[in-house]
């Protein structure tokens, strides 16, 4: 008697690099379940980190953007890291392409509305926590939210992004350090200073 062969597995049981990989092989369900996993925390990553020109959508460009370049380098695809630490790899590219392009051309920057854009959600509703004394835990009222948001925008821009790329794209530290191109003890300091301001910040509310 004919064995049928195994039933392909679900995707959504598959891993990110196994997704990518078939992907690669020509499946293009993989990258839907990929898109979906991963689409809302890049969004607010790059919304966060660079906010939008006035009168544009730069983030959704750079979103959009940076879901082209996994497309289409996924034939180069090889997972001698993770799925996660490449693709925010890539869209801090996209970010750092954006920004050299708006000084060049000199336009005004704003930072975008507290509680995100459209029907993606604010980003102190989805940030894990980090351990017993993370004040992130206890961001109870829009207020605090603001108050948090604002105080994340507030932080310089290399603390700022290694936060956001922990925040949101729950990188390790080394993972930080190489998307990032610093050493880990540096990543790790941006990291430090980041989360010793946004404590001192919201220190009023807890």
């Amino acid at each position: 008697m004919t064995q049928r062969p195994p039933p392909a597995p679900d995707a959504a049981s598959l891993s990110d690099e196994a997704l990518m990989l078939a992907y690669a092989g020509g499946d293009p369900r993989a990258f839907a379940t990929l898109y979906e996993r991963h689409e809302r925390a890049v969004y607010r990553f790059i919304l966060r980190r660079i906010g939008t020109l006035s009168g544009t959508g730069v983030a959704d460009e750079v979103h959009q953007e940076t879901w082209f370049a996994v497309a289409r380098q996924a034939p180069q695809y090889q997972p001698s890291a993770r799925f996660a630490a490449w693709l925010y790899t890539i869209a801090r590219s996209r970010i750092i392409d954006h920004v050299r392009r708006l000084q060049t051309q000199g336009g005004p920057w704003r930072s975008l509305d507290d509680e995100g854009s459209g029907d993606q959600p604010a980003l102190a509703e989805a940030l894990p926590a980090d351990g017993a004394s993370e004040p992130l835990q206890q961001l109870q009222t829009r207020q605090q939210a603001r108050a948090f948001l604002a105080a994340v925008d507030a932080l310089p821009p290399e603390q700022r992004e290694a936060f956001l790329l922990q925040a949101e794209g729950e990188l390790s530290l080394e993972e930080i350090a190489a998307a990032t191109g610093v050493g880990a003890e540096t990543a790790k300091s941006r990291l430090r200073y980041a989360r010793a301001k946004l404590r001192q910040a919201l220190a009023a509310w807890l």
